[in-house]
């Protein structure tokens, strides 16, 4: 009976953990997960040197290592909780402006690329090109002492 309860216990908390919005931005992002994971290495140091034998007032006034990983450890929890707050990026996968830059590429490719369909273009927008001959209204001018 004893393993039924212990079953459904974790059954509940895993159930729990995946509607938890907090949670599911830990599973979801390295830059916190990451921050937690340097947090906690830095925090276990920190223990293994208050640990060691010495008096513990002198590791907590003496020891610069186990400032250092305590400072470690704070900085790395600041910045998760800061990520956690932040609201979070939503990753759109394409859209209307990339399939609109998409079109202007292949449009533009195609324009440089073809003579005929560059043509078309110019005569659409600006009119089909008429030929144009050139002839003259003066008289060539004769050369004195000719």
């Amino acid at each position: 009976m004893a393993k039924k309860k212990k079953a459904a216990a974790a059954a509940g908390a895993v159930t729990a953990a995946r509607s938890n919005p907090y949670v599911q931005r830990v599973v979801e992002d390295d830059e916190i997960r990451d921050n937690v994971r340097v947090a906690f290495e830095a925090a276990r140091d920190a223990y293994d040197r208050l640990a060691n034998g010495k008096t513990v007032s002198k590791t907590l006034t003496d020891d610069k290592k186990f400032h250092k990983d305590l400072h470690t450890a704070a900085e790395a929890l600041k910045d998760a909780g800061a990520s956690l707050s932040k609201p979070q990026k939503k990753k759109r996968k394409g859209g209307l402006g990339r399939k609109l830059l998409l079109l202007g590429v292949g449009a533009g490719l195609a324009l440089a690329l073809s003579a005929d369909l560059r043509s078309k273009v110019l005569d659409a927008l600006f009119g089909a090109e008429e030929e144009f001959d050139y002839t003259s209204t003066t008289a060539p001018s004769s050369a004195p002492g000719a």
